[in-house]
Formats: structure tokens, sequence, C-alpha cells
């Protein structure tokens, strides 16, 4: 191999070696190196989720305190309140470990209350108070309903869960005020109905009470 053709590859080598360097440099500049990650649940949905998660935990365990001797239609409905919260309670925190985060909320119900949307999304101020409760029972209320039996059982339950369903479906209808499109937006939909039906049936229980 002769002088010129040593100098002529090593010219070939220096010229690919610049070209790499130059596209290296120039590339972010055309093509991003990775194209953002899409965002699985938005701020409302997550903290909307979070919540409800919080209430339906709270059904399961009414549902399990109260006196297994009720009368079979009160026992019914029970089962009932149980089977569709559970599969609702599993869909919603499969959503947030999607999301890669935590089940709990740090500000409970501050979502429902943001500046410019109520509970159907009318105008609220943003200095409103935050109800935090939307309709769950304290921890006297949940000892009185394990430690009742009987008639007793049956109308403490039936009242604690007609409140907690009320602020169930307040909860849910904010949030399909709130959200455009979605699955989260459409679960809570179904959850306004299927609550809102339940209400129904523990009213007519309980005007049968007196």
């Amino acid at each position: 191999m002769d002088r010129r053709s040593v100098v002529a590859g090593a010219a070939l080598v220096a010229l690919a070696a610049l070209l790499v360097t130059l596209g290296a440099a120039v590339r972010p500049l055309f093509v991003p190196d990775r194209a953002p990650e899409r965002e699985i649940l938005s701020a409302t949905e997550i903290a909307f989720l979070q919540d409800m998660t919080a209430h339906h935990e709270q059904a399961l365990l009414m549902v399990q305190s109260l006196d297994p001797g009720v009368t079979p239609v009160i026992a019914r409905l029970a089962r009932q309140i149980d089977d569709v919260q559970r599969v609702e309670l599993g869909t919603m925190l499969g959503w947030l470990r999607l999301a890669n985060t935590l089940p709990s909320n740090p500000q409970p119900m501050a979502w429902l209350h943001e500046p410019g949307t109520g509970h159907h999304g009318a105008p609220v101020a943003a200095t409103e108070p935050v109800d935090t409760s939307m309709g769950m029972a304290t921890r006297a209320e949940l000892d009185a309903l394990a430690a009742a039996r009987g008639r007793e059982a049956e109308v403490i339950f039936l009242r604690l869960m007609q409140r907690h369903h009320y602020g169930g479906v307040t909860m849910a209808r904010g949030a399909d005020a709130l959200l455009t499109a979605g699955p989260v937006k459409q679960a809570a939909r179904e959850m306004v109905t299927e609550q809102t039906r339940e209400i129904g049936m523990i009213g007519l229980l309980l005007a049968q009470y007196g």
C-alpha cells in the first residue's frame, strides 16, 4: 500500500468521525431522544380515585360489621353493596397502581372544591370550606353498628349506608362534571346510577321501619 492510499484512508476515517459527531450534536434539534411519556391519569382523576377508594373501603367495613342475623332482605342488600363496591374498588386500585401513585389522598376532597367548580360543575368560591366527610361514618358510629343486633342493627346500617351513598353520589357527580372523557368518568357515571338505585331501596326499607 503506497503513502497516498494511507493518507486517503486516514482522511476518510476522519471525515466519518466528523459526520458522526455532527450528527449527534444536531440530532436533538430535529428528533427528540424520547417521546414524552403520556399521562396515564390526570391529577383530578387520581384524587377522585383515591378519595373514592377510601369511601368504598368504609362501605365494605360497614357490611362486615353488620349483624349476620339480620333479616334476609337486609342481608341481600348488604351482599349486593359488597359485591358491587368490591369490584369497583379493585378497578380503582388497579388504575392507581398503573399511575404509580398511592391509594390515599393527602388532601381529601380538595379536587371537588377547586376554584371555579362545584359539586355539579357550578362556580364555587376558592375559600369555601372543604367537606372531607362526604357521608363517611365516624368511629363511634361504626362501633355502634358492630355492637347492635337485630332490628337496631338493621336501622343503623340503613341510615349510615344511605348517608354514605349520598356522599358517594356527590363525589361521583363532581368527577363526572370535572372530567371530559375516559374510563374514570364512565366509572363515576356508573357509580351515580348504582348508588342512586340503592338509595331508593334503602329509603323504602327505612319507611317500613317507620
